[in-house]
């Protein structure tokens, strides 16, 4: 189940918690920020979703992680996309979005991240008004498996 950030303790937790995890580098080529190109990705639920950035060379709780960040606005107020059907859509973004992206990296991140926002929040930056999902992925033998955060 995605972790959702639906009160404003939750968030600054989890605000906090992902600033701690991001810790320093070490010997990787640094952090890098590449910005989205602002397509709209298919995902399962057909709701509108849009690449806002990737973090990639991200410390993991593994090792490397790559993050994908999407502004997916149906799952804020108003919205029609609940928590499962947000899971569902991530799941399929890592499969089919990330991981064919990250295959060639040298080294290859140990993690992918997906994160959903109802609007535009940039990584690691505080938003309490904002809704957001995150799940994380191991990557093994091709194939992105689901991790509890």
């Amino acid at each position: 189940m995605p972790a959702r950030l639906s009160q404003p303790s939750a968030r600054t937790a989890l605000v906090a918690a992902a600033l701690l995890w991001a810790g320093p580098v070490g010997a990787t080529d640094g952090v890098q920020v590449t910005p989205g190109d602002g397509v709209t990705v298919a995902v399962p639920s057909g709701q509108s979703v849009t690449l806002q950035e990737v973090v990639w060379n991200a410390p993991g709780t593994d090792g490397l992680a790559t993050r994908f960040l999407f502004v997916a606005p149906a799952i804020g107020p108003g919205g029609d996309i609940d928590f499962d059907t947000a899971a569902t859509d991530m799941q399929h973004l890592c499969d089919a979005f990330a991981l064919p992206r990250v295959k060639d990296n040298t080294p290859p991140p140990e993690q992918i991240v997906i994160s959903l926002s109802d609007r535009p929040v940039p990584f690691g930056q505080s938003a309490p008004e904002a809704t957001q999902f995150f799940e994380s992925y191991s990557i093994a033998d091709g194939v992105c498996t689901w991790e509890m955060f």
